[in-house]
């Protein structure tokens, strides 16, 4: 069951992975018992992502409010590109699901632009998310999606499945 499920947030900024882990803190504290199997570490999480984890280990992946880079020569490094989508295919089970979120329509624009290009990556309709309660937290309880909210501005959010690349047998 999900009591199994392990959460890690991969962070390369000190501030936030400082700010992350004191709510993990508080809500171990809060919440006795629970929240034991989150986690955050500090990490270049675009050069490091595959040391952690294994072919088809990861459920789902979330992208919330990327860096955008909007200089061309910088897109190169968005997190969303198609290096790095054979990367999240490879970690990724096939069913397993990647968020993207972002505030940002061009950003948006991009991330889906990538994923559909890509063959390991399925959009999966909206019209199908409606009981995903992923859709709804990565939008409105991280705190640059409540900020968001605050500001008055928009979200953009698309969600992808891992599709098997093959008829043999993937983990």
């Amino acid at each position: 069951g999900d009591v199994y499920k392990r959460q890690v947030h991969g962070e390369i900024r000190d501030k936030l992975v400082n700010y992350v882990g004191e709510r993990i803190r508080a809500l171990r504290i809060e919440t006795p018992g629970s929240y034991g199997n989150v986690s955050v570490i500090r990490t270049n999480t675009m050069r490091h992502l595959t040391n952690y984890f294994r072919r088809g280990q990861l459920l789902k992946l979330f992208f919330c409010f990327p860096d955008p880079h909007f200089k061309a020569s910088n897109h190169r490094r968005r997190i969303i590109n198609d290096g790095f989508l054979s990367e999240y295919a490879y970690l990724l089970r096939p069913g397993g699901r990647l968020y993207a979120v972002t505030d940002i329509e061009e950003l948006h624009d991009w991330h889906i632009e990538k994923l559909n290009s890509h063959p390991q990556f399925r959009r999966l309709p909206e019209s199908s998310l409606t009981d995903d309660p992923c859709v709804e937290a990565m939008q409105n309880e991280t705190e640059e999606g409540k900020k968001v909210t605050r500001n008055g501005g928009r979200k953009f959010y698309c969600v992808y499945e891992r599709v098997p690349t093959s008829t043999t047998t993937e983990q």
